[in-house]
C-alpha cells in the first residue's frame, strides 16, 4: 500500500482556503498513485480558532465532508478526512450526544462512500477550550480497506496507550493519527507515536498540520512509523506530502517473530 500524509498549511479560520490546500493535496497524492491520502485534525477550520468552531460546525454530509467524498470518487483514492468540527445535531444517525459539537474523523473509500466514522475520545484540557467546547466520542474507529486494517485515532489520545492496545486488538494493522501538535513537546510526539507503534506491533502513521495561529504553532513532523517503532519517512514543520509504500504482511511476521503480546499478564 501507497501511503500519503498530507502536512497542509492550515490557517485559523480561513475554511474556504483551508480546502483548497487539502483538495489539492488530495489531488497530488493521487497523480503519484497513493492509494490512501489522510489529513490532519480540524484541518478545514484549523485546531486553535476556537471562536470560529460552532459557526463553522458541520453536520457529516456537509460541504467540507461531501468535497472530499467527492474528491476521493474522482481519483480512485481512499481518504481520511481527519478531522472536522461536527454539529452533532444536524446529523443523523448514532451520535454521541443529541447536540453539541465533536472532533470527527471520516473515512472515504476510493468510490467516494463514507466507511467510518471516528470522533476524538479524549479531549485536551491543558490551556484549551477544546475539552469545554466539545462532546467525546465513544465508539472505536475501525474500517477494512482493501488488505489493511485500519484504526483511526486523533492528536491527544496518542497519552492513552489502554485505546491504542483496544485499536490493535480489534484486528488494526495500520492505525491514522490527525493531529495538530505544537511547539514545543516535540520530543513528546516523537517518543508517544513510537511507542504505540511497538508496544502494539503495528505501523502508525501521525498527519499533522503546518501553520501559526496566535501564539500556538505547529510542529508538522508527520511520520509513518513500522511495528518495529522505526520511522520509515517523515518531514520537517513546513507544508509536504509524506508518501511512503507500506507492506501489510509486515505485521504478522514481527507479530510471530517477537510474540510479546502472549506474555502480557492482566
Amino acid at each position: 500500500m501507497k501511503l500519503a500524509l498530507a502536512q497542509i498549511a492550515i490557517e485559523g479560520g480561513d475554511v474556504e482556503s483551508n480546502r483548497k490546500r487539502a483538495a489539492d493535496a488530495i489531488e497530488s497524492a493521487a497523480e503519484q498513485d497513493a492509494d490512501l491520502v489522510a489529513l490532519p485534525e480540524i484541518f478545514n477550520v484549523g485546531y486553535f480558532a476556537f471562536e470560529t468552531y460552532q459557526r463553522n460546525a458541520e453536520a457529516l454530509d456537509g460541504p467540507t465532508l461531501t468535497q472530499v467524498g467527492d474528491l476521493a470518487d474522482d481519483h480512485d483514492i481512499g481518504v481520511l478526512a481527519g478531522s472536522i468540527v461536527e454539529d452533532l445535531s444536524l446529523t443523523d444517525g448514532e451520535t454521541p450526544a443529541e447536540e453539541g459539537l465533536a472532533n470527527t474523523s471520516v473515512f472515504f473509500d476510493r468510490d467516494g462512500n463514507r466507511r467510518a466514522v471516528y470522533r476524538k475520545h479524549h479531549l485536551f484540557g491543558y490551556k484549551s477550550a477544546e475539552a469545554e467546547m466539545l462532546v467525546p466520542g465513544e465508539s472505536l474507529g475501525i474500517v477494512e480497506f482493501e488488505d489493511v486494517t485500519l484504526g483511526m485515532t486523533t492528536c491527544y489520545d496518542l497519552r492513552f496507550p489502554e485505546l491504542y492496545r483496544d485499536i490493535a486488538e480489534a484486528g488494526a494493522t495500520l492505525v491514522l493519527v490527525p493531529s495538530a501538535w505544537p511547539y514545543p513537546r516535540v520530543e513528546h510526539w516523537r517518543v508517544l507515536s513510537r511507542a504505540r507503534a511497538i508496544e502494539n506491533q503495528c505501523f502508525l502513521a501521525t498527519i499533522n498540520g503546518s501553520g501559526s495561529y496566535e501564539d500556538a504553532t505547529l510542529l508538522g513532523r508527520s511520520t509513518v512509523y513500522d511495528p518495529w517503532g522505526t520511522a520509515l519517512a517523515s518531514t520537517g514543520d513546513e507544508p509536504e506530502l509524506v508518501i511512503r509504500d507500506i507492506d501489510p504482511t509486515r505485521v504478522s511476521e514481527i507479530r510471530e517473530k517477537f510474540p510479546a503480546w502472549h506474555d502480557r499478564r492482566r
